[in-house]
């Protein structure tokens, strides 16, 4: 027998808080009204909110009893959704200063921003460039509302075709669900790939600044929420951005719409075999300026972030040096860690192999000096599983001979000795993404990594989406210390995304991210990706070629066990 019975709704509900506090407010407020009496103490701004392990905005209502976790500019949901919010504002105050001129949100900047460019008129003067900027503020001190409603897809279609966004109208028809969400400032209506703020007044830190003709809207970073960081020149990585634009002109590419047009018109091979040329042309191209360099350059230096494609770069580009009648040696730089006892540890307490402080640089430097001499060297064998180096193969170099080195620390001046930085050429490598879903909406270089990440680590490690995912903001702050920091150094940038490679990997990615368990931390990066992937076609993928560096990541790399020797 129980004591339960039929009663009337209260018209007080409970949300219980990470940290075993229960707030209790009227039923259906919104997640803004109930967290009011915690905003104060969170470590940075509230602009989004989890509720029962689902991420929503903040203008969500709160119907019954739930969990809820706040969500603040310090995380990455946070971040993004101020940064989608921002953009957003950026349009709307561009739109009324400058009406029929067409704004682009490029690419990120790693001081914290988006270089953006205009078209249709000239560029923006530094007067003007002020006008925009306070236009946004005039916006912000408004307060005014971000207005979300859900669209008929064919709405959304003749919307933007009568307004002649066409690159949004091209991406709409290739949307499996019924409808879409629309978001309204004040006048202006657009769509974007995720939540907003719940109006402008949030929207507090920003600037914008000339950068190489056009402009920066720079924005916090997320570990430093409400500050913006200086803006640093990057001409390097800008001109490779810009390449890998000049690449998608050629494939007749200007947008993800554009791309499954094309699928949907039977070009994917095409695609795919001019996307390949482009890779092995700059490669040949880096393989010249290497040996153009000879006999002075003896050192080939390769860093990137991680899921870059390195190590398939560096043994195309030795295969280019070959055809070249070069012969380079591949020096394994993980097996240059010092004894597991002596290596640092994070913050965290766990071991922290990505600091360059958990090499042997000593010994690094003498192998590298003595090979380079000509002399017979001793390498080392690194054994992860005892922490341990043990004697591993007996080199001698022959006198033409060049060594390549790939790791994470290659463009750290402190990685070899100074009495070598004369004989060195140093390469980045990364997926430098700017196939955007539209003009304002990006397609992250970060998430193409991640999403190629996820499918190497199920296949060659066995690690579920969610053990990645884990993993993934621990290796994105790793880079920010030891990798960004000095990709300027580099003599040559390498762009390793290939404009097709979201197709190919959307089928082999689903299904492990369909598999993280709704609850779960990871459970919401792993539906953002999904939604994020569904926008592309699939491509099968016994079209991409074997030395193709996107092999790297689904299997079957002619080059797995690709190796120079040495003489």
């Amino acid at each position: 027998m129980t004591d339960s019975h039929f009663v009337e709704p209260s018209g007080q509900i409970e949300i219980h808080l990470p940290d075993g506090r229960t707030l209790r407010g009227p039923r259906g407020a919104t997640a803004t009204s109930l967290l009011q009496p915690i905003a104060a103490e969170l470590p940075a701004p509230l602009v989004g909110v989890v509720v029962n392990g689902d991420l929503q905005e903040l203008t969500h209502p709160i119907d019954m009893e739930a969990r809820v976790q706040p969500v603040t500019m310090a995380e990455a949901d946070g971040a993004r959704i101020y940064r989608r919010s921002l953009t957003f504002l950026l349009e709307a105050a561009f739109v009324r200063r400058f009406p029929g001129a067409l704004l682009y949100i490029d690419h990120s900047l790693t001081s914290g921003g988006y270089f953006c460019n205009v078209r249709g008129r000239p560029p923006l003067t530094p007067a003007e460039l002020q006008e925009l900027e306070a236009e946004m503020r005039r916006l912000v001190a408004q307060d005014l509302p971000f207005v979300g409603r859900e669209a008929a897809v064919e709405e959304a279609i003749a919307f933007f075709e009568g307004r002649h966004d066409l690159d949004k109208a091209r991406l709409m028809r290739h949307r499996r669900k019924p409808t879409i969400a629309l978001y309204r400032l004040g006048d202006y209506v657009d769509y974007h790939h995720g939540f907003m703020v719940p109006s402008t007044g949030y929207l507090k830190w920003f600037a914008l600044a000339a950068m190489n003709g056009d402009f920066a809207l720079r924005y916090p970073r997320q570990h430093a929420a409400i500050k913006l960081a200086p803006l640093t020149d990057s001409p390097k990585l800008l001109a490779a951005f810009r390449q890998y634009g000049a690449w998608l002109e050629r494939l007749g590419i200007s947008s993800v719409g554009a791309l499954d047009d094309a699928i949907q018109a039977g070009r994917s091979r095409e695609i795919i075999l001019v996307s390949e040329a482009l890779h092995e042309q700059h490669i040949a191209e880096i393989a010249r300026q290497i040996a153009d360099r000879q006999p002075r350059t003896r050192l080939v230096l390769i860093s990137g972030p991680s899921s870059s494609g390195k190590t398939t770069f560096s043994r195309r580009l030795a295969v280019q040096l070959l055809a070249l009648g070069l012969s380079p040696f591949a020096l394994e730089l993980d097996n240059y860690f010092i004894e597991r006892e002596h290596t640092p540890r994070d913050a965290a307490g766990q071991l922290d192999y990505e600091t360059i402080e958990a090499l042997n640089l000593t010994q690094l430097g003498d192998h590298l000096q003595r090979l380079l001499a000509g002399e017979e060297v001793q390498l080392p064998r690194y054994r992860f599983q005892e922490g341990r180096q043990e004697p591993g193969d007996v080199v001698r170099l022959r006198p033409e001979q060049l060594i390549i080195l790939e790791g994470i620390h290659g463009l750290n001046p402190r990685l070899i000795p100074a009495a070598l930085a004369a004989q060195s050429f140093k390469a980045y490598a990364s997926a430098l993404t700017q196939l955007n879903l539209d003009r304002h909406n990006r397609v992250s270089t970060t998430d193409t990594r991640l999403i190629r990440r996820i499918v190497r680590d199920a296949r060659d490690r066995g690690y579920h989406a969610a053990d990645t995912i884990r993993r993934w903001e621990s290796v994105r702050r790793g880079e920010k210390l030891h990798i960004f920091p000095y990709q300027e150094n580099a003599d040559v940038m390498f762009n390793s995304a290939l404009a097709y490679e979201l197709s190919v990997l959307r089928p082999l990615a689903e299904p492990l991210l369909r598999q993280v368990a709704h609850g779960t931390p990871e459970f919401i990066e792993a539906r953002r990706l999904l939604t994020f992937l569904d926008w592309f076609l699939p491509i099968e993928t016994e079209w991409v070629p074997d030395n193709s560096i996107l092999r790297e990541f689904i299997d079957g790399s002619i080059l797995q066990d690709f190796k120079v020797w040495g003489g």
